[in-house]
């Protein structure tokens, strides 16, 4: 068991020693499950913060994501980066400009940037496809890289780019380098829990790797749902239920004197 969880200063010092893993989670039963198998870090919705969650997990270094477009201003983005920190984050998740990192920086909130194949800036590199596969591509992602550090972020995922592209990168950037679907020569492996728990029912990604699978689980229990529900109704209409052991009972007596109270 953990006694502490990692500072900023403990992840930059792990840089190039050790993989380190992590995992995008959204339950507290799946921090709780990170907390207990060792899992180094986490990304989380920043709604999940807070004392329970810091009991289910309270060894993994967090990053609540600032979702883009739910801000626009920086002082919008450090208001939610400080609330978030607040409540038991470590660190922000953050796309939004330059500028805005910075500012952030300079308040001494610790920024993790994004790189490669950015959802919400999808449009600009060709849509949900890989990044970095020209070498005009991949000189690109290195400019952004030195820009990001530049600005002040101390790690960056970097999603869905060559692996020899991103071991590059991540051998020339004091940042901490998180890689999703762009190998292990960078500092982290980042995986959705979803992906890892088969839970995900649309696409999934190349990188993905399942080793459960829960939407079956879930298929099965939603038709036992369905089944009590059923059995459940047929009761109340035959008289089943309320049965004597679901009833309070009342002393006879008692049941007496409020039937004459109410002649």
């Amino acid at each position: 068991m953990r006694h502490r969880r990692p500072t900023v200063a403990d992840l930059l010092s792990m840089k190039g020693k050790r993989q380190l893993s992590m995992l995008r989670v959204e339950t507290l039963d799946e921090a709780d499950a990170a907390e207990r198998v060792g899992v180094d870090l986490v990304s989380v919705p920043p709604a999940l913060l807070g004392p329970a969650f810091r009991e289910a997990a309270p060894s993994v270094f967090a990053f609540p994501g600032l979702e883009y477009g739910d801000f626009v201003t920086a002082e919008e983005y450090i208001r939610a980066a400080f609330q978030a920190l607040k409540a038991g984050g470590d660190a922000v998740y953050c796309a939004a400009s330059l500028q805005t990192v910075r500012r952030m920086r300079d308040e001494g909130i610790p920024v993790c940037g994004h790189l490669g194949l950015i959802p919400s800036k999808a449009t600009w590199t060709g849509g949900f496809r890989a990044v970095g596969k020209t070498a005009l591509s991949a000189l690109e992602i290195w400019r952004q890289t030195k820009a990001l550090e530049a600005a002040g972020a101390f790690a960056a995922e970097i999603e869905v780019v060559p692996g020899d592209v991103a071991s590059a990168i991540s051998k020339r950037t004091a940042m901490l380098m998180l890689s999703m679907g762009a190998g292990s020569g960078c500092d982290a492996q980042y995986l959705f829990a979803d992906d890892v728990l088969g839970a995900n029912r649309g696409h999934v990604p190349r990188h993905a790797k399942i080793y459960r699978n829960f939407a079956a689980e879930y298929d099965r229990l939603h038709q036992e749902r369905i089944a009590a529900f059923s059995e459940y109704v047929a009761d109340v209409k035959s008289g089943a239920y309320p049965g004597e052991a679901h009833l309070v009972g009342i002393d006879p007596a008692e049941l007496e004197a409020f039937l004459s109270a109410l002649e």
